[in-house]
């Protein structure tokens, strides 16, 4: 049997029913087997857990990074919930040691597949979130993807053209570039857009692409290497 004891202290958390703990460590082989034995598997406790993690997560980059704009806080979420960190954030705490497995599945080395690792820990931090609440949910969460946070940070992520050029202009002048499409070409499916980007009456950049939002960027794009072309320390 698993040792819970030891994986609480490992977790942290002292669970006031160690059977939720013991129910998101069980994989669907094993309990497909064992259906006598086991009550259910981890599946939806996982469902739960990623819903929480999504959102934890999301919540503390929200208030760690304001400067960085919607599409740079989901890539950043997107960089710290996807499979792979989520497993390695398992390893770390050697969850795949403590899974129950189906035969077939241990055989086939299931202890070390991202995909169950990933989905045990999901599955654990629901099991916390039910035993223990919010708060411990949201330290044990904090806690296990702070490696992953300072990685992604140290690789650099770099703001998007039109934060940049924002933040620039807002620091220069109070103000805030606006864009405005000038031109629409071709036909519904092959449309493609020219936008300026202004601040007041003047024209600070323009750019073309197949979309506004792509448009947009390339305007952004062009103002701040016009920006760093006349500008004088």
């Amino acid at each position: 049997m698993t040792d819970l004891a030891t994986l609480q202290q490992t977790l942290g958390v002292s669970f006031n029913h160690p059977s939720l703990l013991e129910q998101a460590l069980v994989h669907s082989s094993y309990f497909n087997e064992n259906p006598s034995i086991a009550p259910a598997d981890n599946e939806r406790l996982e469902f739960l857990g990623d819903a929480i993690l999504g959102f934890i997560v999301a919540e503390e980059l929200y208030k760690r990074f304001p400067q960085f704009s919607e599409g740079e806080l989901t890539k950043l979420r997107s960089s710290l919930v996807r499979r792979d960190a989520l497993a390695r954030m398992a390893r770390a705490i050697k969850l795949g040691n403590y899974l129950y497995l189906g035969k077939g599945e241990e055989a086939s080395g299931g202890r070390r597949k991202p995909a169950n690792l990933a989905g045990a820990l999901e599955a654990v931090i629901a099991a916390i979130l039910l035993d223990r609440g919010l708060s411990a949910a949201r330290d044990f969460i904090l806690k296990s993807a702070d490696k992953e946070l300072n990685k992604v940070l140290s690789r650099g992520v770099k703001a998007d053209d039109k934060s940049r050029l924002q933040e620039i202009i807002q620091a220069r002048q109070q103000k805030t570039p606006a864009y405005r499409v000038i031109e629409a070409m071709g036909p519904a499916h092959d449309r493609r857009f020219t936008v300026e980007v202004r601040v007041d009456d003047t024209v600070l950049g323009r750019g073309s692409g197949k979309s506004k939002k792509s448009a947009e960027a390339e305007a952004a794009r062009s103002a701040l290497d016009q920006l760093s072309a006349n500008f004088t320390p």
